[in-house]
């Protein structure tokens, strides 16, 4: 698994994940579970999508 997330990328991916995931716990809606995926992907710096159109946010 090649890493492909990095910089302000990992860190907005992380914080809207912390944001999504914590708005579920205050009332907010079943959907902002998503939140999961980006705070995954925000702390593996691997993501998937990234991968399957090639799209690389590390630096070289």
């Amino acid at each position: 698994m090649k890493l492909n997330v990095g910089g302000p990328d990992r860190i907005l991916r992380i914080l809207v994940g912390i944001v999504l995931i914590g708005w579920t716990f205050v009332g907010g809606p079943q959907w902002a579970w998503i939140g999961i995926v980006a705070l995954a992907t925000g702390l593996f710096r691997f993501c998937p999508l990234y991968s399957l159109f090639g799209f690389n946010s590390c630096p070289k």
